[in-house]
């Protein structure tokens, strides 16, 4: 028999018209679509998952990888993979591995990915290792009669091999062995130390950022723009932290600066270092904005807010050709998670697997070998953890609300959704402050970004 016994029997008796394609034995589901010579994208399949409600099935492309997060929006249940010996034994008349993707043959609850039923034609595993179906819309769509659709999966090529957790401590000390991790930059090293003695001044400040022309011309851009309206003229970096800036804003800008110097990332795309500094200036601002109605420092909300994505530079320093890949797949799918676009991206095995834990955490490891304050470490780490709560955790959510308010403006790296309510009632907030600050963030625009365009040229 060619196709699975249940299978074969479910399309005859509702009367879904199909083409059985016989083929040569395959040893993987791979092998098969391999030698199909469809597209890929033509191809569907099953991803089986459950949970303590029961057992689910996923029909997504072949080419594509499944989003957990956005799947767990859909469904708010916490869904696992099945294992091999689950999925054989309620599969029993199929072959290991060729998992047909009709779950109404198997009285299963199917979740379809969105556009596949608008398909004109597709081909699917026939349940054994030496069959096809090939299947018109029509008849695809009276299959998957009482299945929900969403968008559930990335577009791209991928897979969904299952990897080992590894704990940060692993990440950080295979970062450290396999890769050469830059350095802080020395201007950025000492202005770090200069800003950890409470007794430094403003002229010991000034003096050191005015050693290099570049960045005190980027600091003297900032001091004279329209954020601050200070009517009297600006000669010297000293009189930008004196007269408008003060000394931990100064300090904080040209940190930044001179930290990114550290990295060599496409100034172009989403991910780009155009767009980089754009949101760590607006998130700073709205996250220095946040800290007095939080009872946080403003001077470490600002850092955290300039300097949490960090990760994603060191990425692309260290990864060039998968950061590439990822900035298209970014622009490609701007309603997935960041999240789940990395893990397909960099979660492939081998040495890269590392960086599967997220561009966040890959920051908060570099912050660390830095030794910035622990703040930022942490709003660096966990930004990309809903419910986070731990150590920080104040500088997290506001980071987290920043970044939230922000995609409202179309600023940044990621456009899911976020809970606000959540992290108001977390920071202790009235709902009334969205509005404030979404205001602040309109007056403030035009100057943030001739800023952010003066600090990449």
């Amino acid at each position: 028999m060619a196709l699975a016994a249940r299978l074969e029997q479910f399309l005859n008796q509702q009367g879904i018209a199909y083409k059985e394609l016989p083929m040569a034995k395959a040893a993987s589901l791979d092998e098969a679509v391999s030698a199909l010579g469809q597209p890929r994208g033509d191809v569907i399949k099953a991803t089986l998952l459950i949970d303590i409600s029961g057992i689910v099935m996923v029909v997504q492309r072949y080419d594509s990888t499944l989003d957990t997060e956005a799947l767990l929006q859909m469904t708010g249940r916490h869904l696992q993979p099945l294992t091999e010996l689950q999925a054989v034994r309620l599969f029993s008349d199929c072959d290991p591995g060729f998992t047909p993707p009709i779950g109404n043959a198997y009285d299963m609850s199917v979740l379809l990915d969105e556009g596949i039923t608008q398909a004109e034609r597709v081909w699917f595993s026939g349940g054994t290792d030496h069959s096809f179906i090939e299947m018109d819309g029509r008849s695809l769509r009276l299959a998957m009669s009482g299945s929900r659709e969403g968008r559930l999966a990335i577009r791209g090529p991928g897979n969904n091999v299952a990897r080992d957790a590894l704990t940060l401590a692993d990440v950080a000390s295979k970062l450290k062995k396999l890769y050469r991790l830059p350095p802080m930059p020395a201007l950025a090293l000492r202005i770090l130390r200069l800003t950890s003695n409470t007794e430094a001044t403003a002229r010991e400040l000034g003096e050191l950022i005015e050693f290099d022309p570049s960045l005190t011309a980027q600091v003297m851009r900032y001091a004279r723009s329209a954020l601050f309206n200070y009517p009297g003229q600006i000669n010297s970096v000293q009189e930008a932290v004196t007269r408008v800036l003060g000394f931990d804003r100064v300090a904080h800008i040209a940190l930044g600066i001179a930290s990114v110097r550290a990295f060599d990332v496409p100034k172009a795309g989403m991910l780009g270092m155009d767009n980089f500094w754009r949101h760590s200036l607006y998130c700073a601002f709205v996250c220095q904005r946040l800290a007095p109605r939080c009872g946080a420092d403003k001077g470490l909300a600002y850092l955290c807010g300039l300097l949490h994505n960090f990760g994603l530079l060191l990425v692309g320093h260290l990864f060039p050709a998968k950061f590439k890949e990822l900035n298209r797949l970014r622009e490609a799918n701007p309603e997935t998670s960041m999240q789940s676009l990395e893990q397909q991206v960099f979660g492939l095995g081998g040495e890269q697997e590392i960086l599967a834990v997220g561009h966040g955490a890959i920051g908060g490891i570099l912050h660390k070998l830095w030794e910035l304050p622990g703040p930022v470490i942490k709003a660096a780490g966990v930004h990309q953890h809903p419910g986070y709560q731990g150590e920080h955790e104040n500088y997290v959510m506001m980071v987290q609300l920043a970044n939230a308010l922000l995609k409202r403006r179309g600023i940044g790296d990621e456009f899911n959704s976020d809970n606000i309510p959540a992290l108001l009632h977390g920071l202790e907030l009235e709902p009334a402050i969205v509005d404030e600050l979404l205001s602040e963030i309109d007056q403030v625009a035009p100057e943030l970004d001739a800023l952010a365009s003066s600090l990449i040229t």
